[in-house]
């Protein structure tokens, strides 16, 4: 089913979505564990799952062939993530042909990071610039990709472009191209999250917009990640984590509590759902989850 129907649905039932975000494993062990963390997410019923490109498109085979299997095996709605890095134009397109064949109707189109070791992002020289780009090639074949696409937004703008003006902008060219919903950068301040949506109304951006959340389990965890995505860390929290910084028990039981106050004055707030970051990992986002479905916070 198309993403943007499972919206539609959960919004007419005044109920919030919940995805889950996987990486493809480097091991046969790592695929299994990834497996047994969707079928132990299985009962919190998620609306989707999605499975990243690894740096550079580095992963572009297993990432088509998981989230193949998730559909097929797992018996769960996924979402592949397509990025422009070191792939052509017709490199591209068998990848949708080969998704598309599959039953995937959903599709999270990116420009994608620069491989490792690179600062700066080059285009393949017969590939695409930008994720808008990327949005108009799929949206220009309608008879063959009938997907339902994401886009990824930046509440504290993107890595690359920290002006937030010219980053709206550039957000507002890809909803132009043909974006369903759009999918957050993770963050730490729900203000972030909510002074972003205020920004993306007020430039006439009104696709649901999910808030993407990551419970971290440590404190260099959170670190690596905030420093290549931009993210910042509220003060109060930085200290709470300086705090437990060799302390793995109580990292990890901070990150699952930051992140069940976050999701919860997030739906109060209106938020249309939760996409969780999980690392592969499910004891966290089960315990946040089947917390958020007891209290059911979008009803306070």
């Amino acid at each position: 089913m198309r993403i943007s129907d499972l919206l539609k649905f959960a919004r007419e039932r005044g109920e919030p979505l919940f995805s889950f975000e996987f990486f493809p494993p480097k091991t046969d062990e790592g695929v299994r564990t990834l497996f047994e963390t969707v079928e132990a997410l299985r009962p919190l019923g998620p609306a989707y799952v999605s499975v990243t490109y690894g740096a550079g498109g580095s992963t572009r085979a297993k990432t088509v062939e998981l989230v193949k299997r998730l559909k097929r095996d797992a018996e769960v709605e996924a979402m592949a993530h397509v990025t422009c890095v070191a792939a052509s134009q017709d490199e591209i397109a068998s990848v949708l042909d080969e998704v598309a064949e599959a039953g995937i109707q959903n599709v999270l189109a990116l420009r994608g990071d620069p491989p490792r070791g690179q600062t700066a992002f080059v285009p393949h020289p017969e590939g695409f610039r930008h994720a808008s780009e990327l949005v108009a090639f799929i949206r220009s074949r309608p008879e063959r990709w009938r997907f339902c696409v994401g886009a990824a937004a930046y509440p504290e703008g993107h890595v690359e472009t920290r002006d937030l003006g010219q980053d709206l902008r550039n957000l507002g060219a890809k909803v132009a191209a043909g974006v369903d919903f759009l999918v957050t950068q993770l963050f730490f301040d729900n203000e972030r999250y909510f002074g972003f949506v205020e920004r993306a109304r007020a430039a006439g951006l009104g696709l649901p917009i999910i808030p993407g959340i990551m419970p971290f389990t440590n404190v260099e965890q959170v670190e690596r990640f905030t420093a290549m995505c931009g993210a910042s860390i509220p003060p109060p929290l930085r200290a709470a984590m300086e705090v437990r910084r060799a302390d793995a028990d109580g990292a990890r039981e901070l990150g699952v509590a930051y992140a069940s106050l976050q999701c919860a004055d997030l739906l109060r707030r209106g938020a249309p759902g939760i996409h969780f970051y999980t690392l592969n990992r499910s004891p966290s986002t089960r315990a946040i989850v089947a917390a958020l479905r007891a209290s059911e916070p979008w009803r306070g």
